[in-house]
């Protein structure tokens, strides 16, 4: 019989809630934080007060859309880390209190495998998941990292930022562009509108399957300033063909790296997860070479590609079918290894 989940993710500025039947998604809810937008990135205490506020509702909602009650749950899953702390303690005080409550299971996950496993989480009968082994792009807000993943609790790390994440470059680009916060989106979005051969950003060189991010963020920095010597509106004027311009060399750079990973390792199939998987010339451009190289791509619905609940629950529940759960000495992490 397969378990009924009930998962919480409150690693940073989303309180999600998600309650699983198996690798069946019966209910997958997010609360954002508007509150962030101000600031121009994420503030760790209005995080910390903004899921205090919104993890009773959010649960509770989850469990009203799923059709099941408290006692019907078999395990109470949370996001243990990597993350805010603060936002972590949240969501796992919230876990550990319901699940000694009701003596239920309580099972922590690794943010990074949810995103992973979230592959697995099945929309319909036929719908195709991974084999193992397979090679994971994982690209978000915080991290960028080529997982070999050779089973569900079984991941290799062969591959990593050595400074921001993807997700960060963009967004740190949008600031500097003048654009709202969260900036990813917003660079997607004016990126399809521009010219992406218009402008050249200088490719990092880094040994190995590492990345780094850093050059390209001065590289866009020299780039608008150098306009604005010439022309005092130019981030105005060019702010399309820039956004184009930098999306393009970012996913080139990702695709670069990862292309030489699926040499290297000669694994033939491909996944990407992440929040910056949601950028559409990163999923286009994926596909086109997938189908070049022959390899098979698997890339999650939108839903399950930013941070959500339902990838911890589909975590979880390969935890609890290995016989892994937690105490109530489960203790939240900032760093979190696989």
């Amino acid at each position: 019989m397969k378990s009924v989940v009930l998962a919480i993710e409150s690693s940073c500025d989303e309180t999600a809630a998600a309650v699983l039947l198996g690798d069946r998604v019966l209910s997958n809810v997010v609360a954002g934080q508007d509150v962030h937008a101000r600031y121009g990135g994420v503030v760790p205490e209005l995080a910390s007060r903004a899921h205090q506020g919104n993890i009773v509702p959010v649960v509770s909602e989850a469990l009203r859309l799923s059709g099941m009650t408290l006692p019907d749950i078999d395990v109470v899953a949370c996001t243990a880390g990597p993350g805010l702390m603060g936002a972590l303690l949240v969501g796992t005080s919230f876990a550990k209190s319901l699940a000694l409550a009701l003596g239920k299971t309580l099972i922590g996950v690794n943010h990074m495998q949810g995103h992973i496993l979230a592959h697995f989480i099945r929309a319909g009968e036929d719908q195709p998941v991974p084999s193992f082994p397979f090679l994971c792009l994982t690209v978000s807000g915080g991290h960028t990292q080529l997982v070999l993943v050779k089973g569900p609790l079984a991941m290799q790390v062969i591959g990593e930022t050595l400074d921001d994440a993807a997700g960060e470059a963009f967004d740190k680009a949008a600031k500097l562009l003048g654009l709202p916060y969260p900036g990813g989106p917003q660079v997607d979005r004016l990126a399809d509108l521009g010219e992406d051969s218009r402008f050249k950003f200088t490719q990092p060189k880094v040994p190995g399957l590492d990345f780094s991010f850093s050059g390209l963020k001065t590289s866009l920095l020299y780039q608008v300033k150098a306009l604005e010597r010439l022309q005092p509106n130019a981030r105005t004027v060019h702010l399309n063909d820039i956004c184009a311009s930098y999306r393009k060399a970012v996913v080139d750079y990702l695709l670069a790296v990862t292309t030489r990973a699926m040499h290297q390792t000669g694994v033939r199939t491909l996944a990407l997860a992440g929040g910056v998987s949601a950028n559409r010339l990163l999923r286009a451009q994926l596909q086109e070479i997938a189908g070049r190289e022959g390899w098979k791509l698997f890339i999650p619905p939108l839903a399950y590609c930013t941070d959500n609940a339902a990838m911890i629950g589909m975590a979880a529940a390969f935890l609890h079918e290995s016989g892994i759960s937690h105490g109530m000495d489960l203790k939240p992490m900032a760093r979190m290894e696989y």
